[in-house]
């Protein structure tokens, strides 16, 4: 039985008919909440364990002393959802307020049916080139809206869109955390992330609130692009910092002093403009072991390092110190590029790669795509069982259901 249903929680429908003229089920109010240790954590707020130092050890890596742990449910499993490429703020004029509320609904309805302990959004919150300056970051709090009443522990990745004249991913996190108390986003030490880039941090995820040591690691990595503030607007970087690279293996090697080997935990990375090395992958697809759409050619401007020619593999050391570094790392998932939604194995790297499903309704999209989220499923704390990810889309109905494996 799941947290909703010990909670005995009754959510009342009305039936919503969006634009495109298809019936839409959207729940008057979510009350998805957490795993139970998080959620107890929540409403009776509690001292956190900090992990305990070995001997000689004096590396501190415990991230969230102001917030509850993560953790995996009573029943040893644990659920993640990713919405991403939301796009709110288009047109503010005509037809964006009623796109918005549309998204508001969807999400509200994939919570109550997907019921995740912890929730991704991953990147392009807002179409920042629609926003103005006086009221750009307000838009966060209607993003955040479906997650904070539902008390649901999250993480943002930012993306190109959230980069331009009148916003930036700093102000956005930083609405974000003054908006949602329960968002878990931050931004990098200084000097990590280079210019428009702070959203690179980690989530520990535990097996129960009182363990020393996390059992899952949720990587957020800040892929820049977009535009730079101000009147001149020139366009920013596209792929995620060469400082990054630096800091991965300095994050792992202090996990690593505190929580011993790597191979005790497992990783997943969250980034919003895939990585260079995958637009070679899309050339070697199948309907059969790589389902979901594939409409979206990856090429300049899909994925990183690619809109300027010259920048051609500045990704590279992000790229190579992630997969190097960070051990059992189960997958890395993307947006940005919204008619993909595919998973396939990254053969240079040994890696798996997955698009996750364009959800808002803003953004480009094509009569077909429809919009949803990704979820994954993590059957018990084991950081070697597989995982199973499939699409949900709006309707309910599920597709493209993988299990992600070193047979995979």
């Amino acid at each position: 039985m799941h947290i909703f249903e010990t909670l005995g929680l009754r959510l009342p429908l009305k039936t919503v008919t969006l634009f495109a003229g298809v019936p839409f089920y959207c729940a008057n109010l979510v009350h998805a909440r957490p795993s139970i240790a998080s959620q107890s954590s929540f409403l009776v707020p509690e001292p956190l364990i900090a992990p305990v130092p070995t001997a000689g050890d004096t590396l501190e890596v415990e991230q969230y002393l102001d917030k509850p742990r993560v953790t995996f449910r009573v029943d040893g499993s644990f659920k993640l959802t990713v919405f991403s490429d939301l796009h709110f703020g288009e047109n503010p004029s005509e037809w964006g307020p009623q796109q918005d509320a549309n998204s508001t609904c969807l999400m509200e309805q994939l919570l109550n049916l997907e019921k995740p302990d912890f929730v991704v959004l991953n990147g392009d919150l807002i179409t920042g080139e629609n926003t103005f300056r006086e009221n750009s970051t307000y838009l966060i709090d209607k993003v955040v809206e479906p997650l904070r009443t539902a008390r649901m522990p999250f993480a943002s990745t930012h993306g190109n869109h959230d980069n331009h004249a009148n916003i930036s991913h700093f102000e956005e996190i930083q609405r974000e955390l003054l908006v949602a108390p329960t968002s878990y986003t931050r931004t990098a030490p200084p000097g990590v992330g280079g210019d428009g880039g702070p959203g690179n941090y980690w989530v520990p995820v535990y097996r129960d609130v009182k363990d020393r040591a996390p059992v899952l690691i949720l990587w957020f990595f800040d892929s820049r692009g977009g535009r730079y503030p101000g009147d001149d607007s020139a366009h920013m970087p596209d792929w995620v910092d060469s400082s990054v690279a630096h800091w991965i293996k300095s994050e792992t090697t202090a996990m690593d002093a505190a929580w011993g080997p790597a191979e005790t935990r497992s990783a997943l990375a969250f980034v919003h403009i895939p990585p260079y090395a995958i637009e070679a992958v899309q050339e070697h697809l199948n309907s059969t072991g790589n389902p979901g759409l594939n409409d979206d050619k990856l090429g300049p401007g899909s994925t990183q390092a690619t809109e300027d020619p010259t920048a051609k593999n500045k990704d590279l050391p992000f790229w190579n110190s992630l997969t190097e570094n960070v051990k059992n790392l189960r997958a890395v998932i993307s947006g940005h590029d919204h008619g993909n939604e595919w998973c396939a194995r990254e053969p240079t790297k040994n890696v798996i790669f997955c698009f996750d499903k364009h959800s808002g309704y803003g953004g480009y999209t094509r009569q077909g795509w429809g919009r949803g989220v990704r979820s994954l499923i993590f059957a018990s704390p084991d950081p070697y069982q597989s995982i199973e990810t499939y699409i949900r889309l709006e309707d309910g109905s599920t597709k493209g259901s993988v299990f992600l494996s070193d047979d995979f």
